[in-house]
């Protein structure tokens, strides 16, 4: 059923700016009942359609007025993704408050330097788990908070903190203020400045405290722009709309699940199917079947070892059909990686041949039958993994972005694919690549308005022209593509002054259905070597498949056949290197890398200075 806006005092928003939220009221008024998201409950998938979404705005919102929430003051989400966070997030937006998310995974330390950097005054937290990490913290750790609201009961009746709010009893407040202030929040959203600051999203913090990236209205608007409407992006250039449905899975606090998920709901309209947990992943992609599929290299990854374990138990007639059915998808993906992403008339017969055969019901299988664009960012992944993909027909493409520049930087368009680079700057922006260091620096509408509360490292982000300094270095390929080398801060320098990219070396080795993690170390050093985690599952079928017995992961990484197992690994992999590139020694990772052992960030990057120190005496072994 229809829900009817309430229109009475309600001020003209026509001409105000189109902010977040601007858009999703403006897709309640236009398409009430179209469906804008999904959610399970109790196994079954619930839908909230967009007059709904409006209505949960802005009660939330008004009850963010309610708690006396001034434009320009800091809220907070530390919660899995859910409903409830973008509702708190365009609640926040409509009345012009900076809202920034948290990491489900961060630990209590964080949590207490994020809350207290950002200067949060109403914060989101989701369950027990997440507000013992407030209550439980020493006293005065967090000065400013005056309301925890948070939606998952269970643990959390009996506490008597009286900053703590149920999510009902804050929507009540809402509905009550709404009542007696109509209009005020459609007031807030009439006065927004493009230039405010819309959002915090703090960096990953690989090599020091995480930092606030300020995001402003024109920032987002910008880089929906191109980013997601850029033409030429999908086949037919029919970009995303109403028809697309999507699975959210990655925290909704990164800036690329923001801008592929949050964002992309408000401006583009596409149907959000929140996944039950990054655990269930495959679970729920099987279910939605999404028609545009983004992730960081490790899921891609990790969908690429699964396949592999699953036709290595499979009945030998299914390995047979397999086989051959994967030779002809590597067939396809040389013949596509050649000609631009496009088919040939080869691959195309070669792809008849395989579809029916097998790559319906794997693509079936993975949740990516009915993908029409899919990407990969955040970090590198190995081309490898990109063909494999590209041999099953799916439409995978890699891209590259960062907070700062609200990921507007390069992308690889259709049909003019160009496997191991990131593909072209979008049209329009500023992009250089410097001649000195070859850092790649960028200016358009999109480039941040700064670090929250750190105007000197906002300052080193800039050169003296006002070009922002990604830190990253790269290179023109046939002048039209770029290729990322390397964080500046992560080149190798030999002891014999070679300068060595480690992400190819470690990309080439995760290629792997074996490797989980890599790590290349060298700088200093005469030589190359290197740390390796398995892939716990896939190491463990191949061991119990071969009758290898085993308990614990550090046992099954000590195993001498495990050991020689990666050691192919590794000789494959230098085949791809000259020979002072080539790993000349490695050990294994003992343990399981966690974010909160502070080994990995909350994006599963390795925090270099961390696995340096942990794994001090295993480096030295290498080189003594």
């Amino acid at each position: 059923m229809t829900t009817t806006l309430n229109q009475t005092e309600i001020p003209d928003l026509s001409d105000a700016f189109q902010s977040v939220a601007w858009h999703v009221r403006d897709w309640a008024q236009r398409t009430p009942d179209r469906v804008a998201l999904r959610d399970k409950d109790f196994g079954i998938w619930q839908e909230m359609t967009s007059s709904e979404l409006w209505e949960h705005v802005l009660t939330a919102a008004h009850g963010l007025l309610a708690l006396g929430v001034e434009p320009g003051q800091v809220t907070s989400i530390h919660s899995e993704d859910r409903p409830e966070w973008l509702i708190f997030d365009f609640a926040s937006v409509a009345v012009r408050a900076v809202c920034t998310g948290m990491y489900p995974t961060n630990p209590m330390a964080e949590v207490i330097y994020l809350l207290n950097n950002a200067g949060s005054i109403v914060h989101f937290a989701e369950d027990q788990e997440q507000i013992d990490k407030i209550l439980d913290a020493p006293e005065n750790s967090y000065p400013t908070i005056e309301k925890i609201i948070y939606v998952e009961p269970r643990g959390v009746r009996e506490m008597t903190d009286p900053r703590l709010m149920f999510w009902d009893d804050f929507m009540e407040m809402g509905r009550e203020h709404r009542a007696s202030h109509p209009g005020a929040v459609e007031q807030r959203m009439a006065e927004v400045d493009p230039s405010e600051v819309m959002t915090l999203i703090y960096t990953s913090g690989t090599t020091g405290p995480p930092k606030g990236a300020m995001l402003t209205h024109r920032n987002v608007e910008y880089g929906v722009e191109k980013v997601l409407n850029s033409p030429g992006r999908f086949k037919g250039d029919v970009g995303e709309g109403v028809d697309d449905e999507k699975l959210t899975y990655l925290p909704l606090c990164h800036v690329a699940e923001r801008i592929f998920s949050a964002w992309s709901l408000a401006y583009n309209g596409p149907v959000l199917n929140f996944a039950e947990s990054i655990e269930t992943v495959q679970v729920n992609l099987r279910e939605v079947q999404p028609t545009i599929f983004f992730a960081v290299p490790r899921i891609w990854e990790r969908i690429h070892a699964g396949v592999h374990i699953k036709l290595q138990d499979a009945s030998f007639f299914k390995r047979l059909i397999s086989g051959f059915s994967l030779k002809l998808a590597k067939y396809i993906g040389r013949q596509r990686v050649n000609n631009g992403g496009n088919f040939t008339f080869g691959s195309r017969i070669a792809y008849m041949i395989g579809y029916p055969l097998f790559f319906r019901s794997l693509k079936e299988r993975i949740g990516m039958r009915h993908v029409r664009y899919a990407s990969s960012g955040a970090a590198a992944i190995a081309p490898e993994v990109l063909e494999f993909f590209m041999g099953l027909g799916i439409p995978l493409y890699e891209v590259y972005g960062m907070t700062e520049n609200t990921v507007v930087a390069t992308t690889n368009f259709y049909g003019r694919v160009k496997l191991g680079t990131v593909g072209e700057p979008f049209e329009g922006i500023g992009f250089r690549i410097d001649e000195e260091t070859g850092e790649i620096q960028m200016k358009h509408d999109g480039v941040f308005a700064g670090y929250w509360g750190s105007p000197e490292a906002t300052a080193d982000t800039f050169t003296e022209d006002g070009w922002l300094k990604t830190g990253d270095v790269g290179e023109w390929i046939d002048g039209t593509h770029v290729k990322i080398i390397d964080r500046i801060k992560h080149i190798i320098v030999t002891s014999g002054g070679m300068n060595i990219s480690p992400s190819e070396i470690e990309n080439s080795l995760k290629a792997s259905p074996y490797i989980k993690e890599a790590m290349a170390i060298g700088d200093g050093r005469k030589y190359v070597t290197a740390l390796i985690g398995i892939e716990y599952d896939v190491v463990g079928n191949w061991a119990l498949r071969r009758q290898i017995t085993y308990t614990t992961y550090r046992d099954l990484s000590e195993k001498p056949q495990v050991i020689e197992l990666i050691q192919g690994v590794v000789n494959d992999s230098n085949e791809k290197f000259a020979h002072l590139e080539q790993v000349r020694e490695f050990r294994m990772i003992t343990k399981e890398l966690d974010h909160e052992d502070g080994e990995l960030t909350a994006t599963q990057k390795l925090k270099r200075g961390a696995m340096d120190k942990l794994f001090g005496d295993l480096v030295e072994s290498m080189y003594s």
